[in-house]
């Protein structure tokens, strides 16, 4: 059976999503990934904040990639989203967490770290139910806090 706690309502329009068990684990469809992937809270989260950025904020879906592998300081760590701009640079990254994880200076300090590698221009934090976003100054080395930010535009 799906859990009630992977399902919980999040701050998010509500959204469709392809969801299965199999062998008594639920499972989401990534539209990303392209296949089943288990469906644990934070996952929902992700799949709740990458069909917002494709719906709202119209990013296309061949822009955006989920769960890969960066090397920082030869440690292996993965990010949860990644938009791309056209030209290879990266726009956006986003660090998702499961609702009943509250965001905090670590969470901040998480993105910072994987932005050191990708040099992203904004960065946005969320547990499904707060959403924070931030544009990068990178002349003053900080990050400034914005209420939103940019749909896509060519």
């Amino acid at each position: 059976m799906i859990t009630f706690e992977a399902m919980q309502q999040l701050n998010f329009p509500n959204y469709t999503f392809r969801v299965k068990n199999s062998e008594n684990k639920p499972l989401i469809f990534d539209d990303i990934r392209k296949k089943f992937v288990r469906l644990t809270p934070e996952e929902w989260v992700r799949q709740h904040t990458v069909t917002h950025l494709l719906k709202a904020y119209n990013y296309p879906l061949s822009l955006v990639n989920v769960e890969k592998e960066l090397k920082i300081n030869s440690l292996s760590k993965r990010y949860d989203i990644v938009i791309f701009k056209p030209d290879g640079s990266i726009k956006l990254i986003v660090e998702c967490k499961a609702p009943k994880i509250k965001i905090n200076q670590d969470t901040f300090d998480q993105i910072a770290r994987y932005n050191l590698a990708l040099k992203a221009d904004y960065l946005m934090v969320t547990n499904g139910l707060n959403h924070y976003y931030c544009q990068m100054d990178y002349e003053a080395k900080k990050y400034i806090f914005l209420k939103d930010f940019p749909a896509y535009t060519l």
